[in-house]
């Protein structure tokens, strides 16, 4: 089957990518609750979104968009279930809880099905290491290779996880359900850290010529608030959207003239304020709790820590170094400790930032931004050959176009060299 990207470029690239990230995850959710068949839904969407990029630049986009992919999806699964038949296999229907119908017409309005999604592939059945991965896949459509980055797995482990989920999903008998609200509070932990990851999928993605996707973002964003909407009361939802909110807040400021702006630089006035003092707004709502909900929690309170600031010198770095503090205390995650050790450079100085991340072990080590901060911290403390080391090896790690070429200026600047290298 050729690929969805391979043939969508004759198709002006902002219709069929706006309708992909628009569509794809309550499509796949129709689909799948139709056919009962998530390995052949989720191609034949794939096939569908090929066939429009090849038809409607010569026919035009149908007026309901939606609709057409939904139904030409669907003949796709049909097919192959007859094909199947006709060969004499079978394979494990995916369950469907009693009462919960998909529309028999797919020209109807299509409901955003996405959490419902979600909630399959967070599944306690589902090992642990492949829920979220597989929710990123399925509903966000986010690319395998994207999702091993952001996993720090090699693709072929990731591709072959997915793999494994889908078929247990199917095997085991898990339910393609609307949120029963005793069902959608169990698995509210995991459901949380999907949304972060997809959202950490688009805020900093890990190749490519954009320095972030925010529609990406945007759509983590969106599915933030339904999923509040649906439990309001649960403090992980509330410290999620707490958190999120402040962070895309920054999306326009991030980037001027195609170069990475750091957020020292960054024109304060291009920060979208409604939305950190939204984000400010739910966090006042929160107290100190347990659990993932806290973890949340003191990440919101970095995020607002830096909302506030209206210029660079009146950021408290102090706290925020604290806040980072706690939450190491709570995770142990490496990510923590190098966000932790920028803080602990801010108020203490580079050298002890360096300390902080001397101690780091595991993965993380041998990520581009690990290295990449390593640079900074030593060319603050005039170590330049260190500096200049780290900074070559963020970039031999390093995948995306527009952080690469800020290594090459930072490797520059270091080295003397007055180029790239």
């Amino acid at each position: 089957m050729t690929s969805t990207s391979a043939r969508s470029s004759r198709c002006p690239e902002p219709s069929i990518e706006a309708i992909h990230r628009e569509e794809w995850g309550r499509l796949l959710s129709l689909l799948v609750a139709r056919t009962r068949r998530l390995d052949l839904a989720e191609d034949a969407l794939a096939e569908a979104f090929a066939r429009a990029a090849e038809r409607w630049p010569a026919t035009g986009v149908p007026a309901n968009p939606g609709g057409w992919l939904s139904t030409t999806a669907h003949r796709q699964v049909v097919g192959r279930l007859r094909a199947e038949a006709t060969a004499g296999r079978k394979a494990p229907l995916l369950a469907i809880r009693p009462g919960w119908e998909a529309p028999d017409d797919p020209e109807d309005e299509l409901a955003d099905d996405r959490l419902h999604l979600i909630l399959l592939c967070c599944h306690p059945a589902l090992p642990r290491e492949s829920r979220s991965a597989l929710a990123l896949r399925l509903v966000v459509g986010t690319p395998t290779e994207q999702i091993a980055r952001l996993f720090l797995v090699p693709t072929p482990t990731m591709a072959a996880r997915l793999t494994r989920a889908k078929k247990k999903i199917a095997v085991a008998g898990i339910p393609l359900a609307a949120p029963v609200a005793d069902e959608l509070r169990w698995r509210l932990d995991e459901v949380c850290r999907t949304i972060y990851l997809a959202f950490t999928a688009g805020y900093t993605p890990s190749e490519g010529a954009d320095l972030l996707r925010a529609d990406l973002a945007g759509d983590a964003v969106r599915l933030a608030a339904v999923l509040r909407d649906a439990v309001p009361e649960a403090p992980q939802v509330r410290a999620l959207l707490a958190l999120l909110l402040p962070q895309h807040a920054r999306r326009d400021a991030r980037v001027r003239d195609g170069r990475l702006v750091t957020l020292a630089g960054q024109a304060r006035s291009l920060w979208h304020a409604e939305e950190i003092e939204a984000g400010a707004a739910l966090l006042a709502t929160l107290d100190p709790g347990a659990g993932y909900a806290e973890e949340l929690r003191l990440q919101a309170l970095v995020a607002a820590e830096h909302g506030r600031a209206g210029r660079p010198e009146d950021t408290d770095w102090a706290v925020i170094a604290e806040r980072y503090a706690a939450l190491e205390a709570r995770t142990g995650s490496a990510i923590v400790r190098l966000n932790r050790a920028v803080a602990v450079a801010e108020v203490d100085g580079p050298r002890a930032g360096l300390a902080l991340l001397a101690e780091v072990d595991g993965p993380l080590r041998d990520h581009h931004r690990f290295a990449a901060v390593c640079g900074e911290l030593a060319a603050r403390a005039g170590d330049h050959e260190l500096a200049a080391a780290s900074f070559r090896a963020a970039l031999a790690r390093c995948a995306n176009d527009v952080e690469r070429a800020h290594l090459h200026r930072r490797l520059a600047a270091v080295t003397g060299s007055g180029g790239s290298e």
